[in-house]
């Protein structure tokens, strides 16, 4: 299966490699009457950090999962242990879309360049690739889509990746197909873009650690496992059917406060300083050019402009879930080589 991401697109391939079906199959779900029909459900970014916790999740709820791989050079990164179907495709490619999404049902839209840094463009993988894949969606038969977006998208935000969310939202609003856009905090977990990526930075950056001011900004972290518990309940939630609906975690944390406790749980004890987000945002452009695999996308800082917060109870109040704290789940920063870590991946190219 090493070759799986350089076959040609359009063309299915069995996860065989790491085939493991679940004890309780969809056909012995149907034999006893839970599904009425067959659906298929295609993730897009299903080898990112959050696609992969969403699809454990999906097949633990005996769904039938098909994700879309772009044709790449490199292995991709598929769910270990479990039986997912792979179609290859760019999202701006029509003619390999419709292979990919025939008899599929439901489409989770969880594609997105934000943390892959000021090389990627934005605009053609997420605005063009999402205009081509609601097209192509809507001949084939797709009954709903559900679009992963942030807190604080807006078409008219002056950050381009508040920007762009916003303006995919509108493309999805205005498809005539059912979705749901879901608008969620800064989402936190193993290998995850944000304090994955602080450990890494600060073991780059040995005695300080540079924080974009003011430092006070508000975020509101949702753990990977609660959201990917809230996207596969989605599927049942009609009352959410043509809605855009915000969730966060359980807390009001200031970035200070985020990166004091991946301090705490590392143990990388660094001199905090606040600059000027110009300043930062400088820095972090010239070191993405210099090392493409640098721990933080430019993107990220726009993030941390603004709050980004919803109503602290959204979560218990729309999906009867109690989602978890930061603190009590970060031990998969524990007892790392941050150093090291950090050495490899600055030796990377992307």
């Amino acid at each position: 299966m090493k070759d799986v991401a350089t076959t040609m697109p359009g063309v299915y391939i069995r996860n065989e490699t790491w085939y493991n079906p679940p004890h309780e199959t969809r056909k012995h779900r149907q034999m006893v009457g839970w599904f009425e029909e067959f659906r298929m459900i295609l993730v897009t970014g299903g080898t990112g950090f959050i696609g992969q916790a969403l699809i454990r999740h999906l097949l633990e709820d005996g769904r039938e999962i098909r994700t879309l791989l772009r044709p790449s050079s490199q292995t991709p990164e598929l769910p270990k242990g479990l039986p997912v179907e792979v179609a290859l495709s760019n999202v701006n490619d029509e003619r390999s879309l419709r292979s990919a999404l025939a008899d599929v049902d439901t489409i989770y839209h969880l594609v997105g360049g934000e943390w892959l840094g000021v090389q990627e463009d934005l605009a053609m993988l997420e605005i063009e690739g999402t205009k081509t894949l609601l097209q192509v969606a809507e001949k084939t038969g797709v009954q709903r889509i559900v679009y992963m977006s942030h807190l604080g998208a807006d078409r008219a935000s002056a950050y381009p990746v508040m920007k762009v969310k916003g303006i995919v939202e509108e493309f999805i609003r205005r498809s005539g197909i059912t979705y749901t856009i879901l608008r969620s905090g800064l989402v936190f977990g193993e290998d995850d873009h944000f304090t994955t990526a602080l450990a890494k930075l600060m073991a780059v950056y040995p005695l300080i650690f540079f924080l974009p001011s003011p430092a006070k900004t508000l975020i509101q972290p949702l753990w990977v496992e609660d959201l990917a518990t809230i996207l596969t309940w989605l599927l049942e939630a009609e009352e959410m059917n043509d809605q855009t609906v915000e969730i966060g975690g359980p807390e009001y944390l200031s970035i200070e406060e985020v990166v004091k406790e991946v301090m705490r749980v590392t143990s990388l004890s660094r001199t905090l300083v606040e600059l000027r987000p110009s300043y930062l945002r400088f820095v972090a452009v010239t070191l993405e050019y210099l090392y493409p695999a640098f721990p933080h996308s430019v993107y990220w800082l726009d993030y941390l402009a603004n709050d980004r917060t919803c109503d602290i109870d959204s979560v218990s109040r729309m999906f009867g879930l109690l989602p978890a704290r930061m603190a009590g789940h970060l031990n998969y920063l524990e007892d790392k080589n941050w150093g090291k870590i950090a050495r490899q991946e600055l030796r990377k190219q992307r």
